[in-house]
């Protein structure tokens, strides 16, 4: 069983938003979020807030809140808003303005551990 939370349009580049992504995909969310406090970049508070909302989503599902990871983090493309800028001789110059969308998927590591049982004890029998 998965908890999710998204965010979509979040004003920044999916490219920059993965750098952040990347270094909390697989960790528990205690570790998660204890990476996210102190890391200087923009998104990390966002991130911090998208994680929290996916625990939050998790308990309402009835998972265990000690007990999740961080399974899979999402960063896609998301529209990109086109501007331009006045320059010289009258010509304008384009200005893309990028966008993201963020999924957060969290699992229970109990589930993923009993799961490895599982398959242990067929190979076994084999």
């Amino acid at each position: 069983m998965n908890a999710t939370a998204t965010l979509t349009s979040y004003r920044q580049s999916p490219r920059k938003v993965r750098l952040v992504a990347d270094l909390v995909k697989g960790k528990s969310v205690e570790a998660a979020l204890s990476e996210l406090r102190y890391r200087s970049k923009r998104a990390a508070p966002v991130f911090e807030k998208l994680i929290r909302s996916a625990v939050a989503n998790a308990k309402m599902l009835g998972m265990n809140e000690k007990a999740l990871m961080v399974k899979d983090i999402r960063v896609d493309k998301g529209p990109v808003m086109k501007r331009s800028m006045p320059r010289a001789h009258g010509r304008a110059f384009p200005i893309h303005k990028h966008t993201s969308h963020i999924v957060v998927s969290l699992s229970s590591t109990e589930a993923l551990f009993k799961k490895e049982k599982k398959a242990g004890k067929e190979e076994k029998k084999k």
